[in-house]
């Protein structure tokens, strides 16, 4: 144990004793005096886990509140594990705000039409479209081009995606965008991405 640490013991515990005194002087019956010092041994128990883990309370908060919004360190994204199982992030496409699953089993970046519309993608600039096979069979989508895709901290120009009816109100950030951090990866319940 170091100076500083002698040092807060000491202060904790004439905390600890001008708390009993104030509770002892009061001539309360001891079961009311128990409890109330074990009331005031809560309180800094709570205080002082709040002031140990500052920095982490106020992210695990904004990740508990908003958890597609993810968590920024620097330059770095932290998204957390759904209920679902399944990463979900918001993400900005033109300017519109949208939500996204983060799926590593897709090859492209994927827009429901109600998403490329409002982001001012016109799907009928790829003529003849694309077979894709996805998780309900193959369908023919139409590649377009975002030309800026904002999620977190991370901004991607003229990023190329597709875009079909049968996707219904979803959006994936597949491989394509993935690919383009230096580096993804799952850290327990929680999806870091480095730009």
């Amino acid at each position: 144990m170091n100076s500083d640490q002698a040092l807060q013991m000491v202060a904790a515990g004439m905390c600890l004793v001008l708390v009993l005194s104030s509770l002892i002087a009061r001539r309360q019956p001891l079961g009311s005096t128990v409890k109330m010092a074990l009331a005031w041994l809560a309180i800094f128990i709570v205080a002082l886990l709040l002031y140990s883990f500052k920095d982490d309370v106020g992210e695990r908060l904004r990740m508990a509140l908003y958890p597609e919004d993810g968590v920024t360190r620097g330059e770095t994204l932290r998204i957390p594990m759904a209920d679902d199982g399944h990463f979900w992030v918001n993400a900005d496409v033109n300017g519109v705000e949208t939500r996204f699953l983060v799926d590593s089993g897709a090859t492209t970046t994927a827009l429901s039409l109600k998403t490329a519309r409002a982001a001012g993608i016109d799907p009928a600039e790829d003529s003849f479209g694309t077979p894709i096979t996805t998780a309900n069979g193959t369908v023919m989508a139409r590649r377009v081009r975002i030309d800026e895709l904002r999620v977190g901290p991370i901004r991607r120009s003229d990023v190329g995606a597709t875009t079909a009816a049968e996707f219904g109100d979803m959006n994936v950030l597949g491989m394509n965008f993935l690919s383009s951090l230096d580096s993804w990866g799952v850290e327990g319940r929680t999806l870091v991405l480095k730009p």
